[in-house]
């Protein structure tokens, strides 16, 4: 967001929807993502925050959330074969 004089604006911390979460980044740093469901306009608002400052937000329309959820399953799938790969090589 921009000011009228063209500074940066960045929204404060609010409530987070009965329907979300809230996913500490492994870095720390006070720095977080919040994902929250939007049902009246059938979005997906996956936002990034550091403290209580919102840096960053992206709007997923619920038809796309299947394709994610396909992503991230595919992700997790081949990490796990590659710690069986090499839990195996080690013994």
């Amino acid at each position: 967001m921009t000011g009228a004089e063209g500074e940066s604006i960045m929204a404060t911390a609010r409530p987070l929807p009965a329907t979300g979460e809230i996913f500490l980044d492994a870095r720390g740093d006070d720095r977080a993502l919040r994902i929250s469901w939007h049902y009246d306009t059938d979005l997906v608002v996956l936002s990034l925050w550091r403290e209580n400052v919102c840096t960053g937000s992206f709007r997923l329309t619920v038809d796309e959330v299947p394709e994610l959820i396909a992503m991230l399953r595919g992700g997790l799938d081949t990490a796990y074969a590659v710690a069986r790969t090499r839990r195996h090589e080690v013994c």
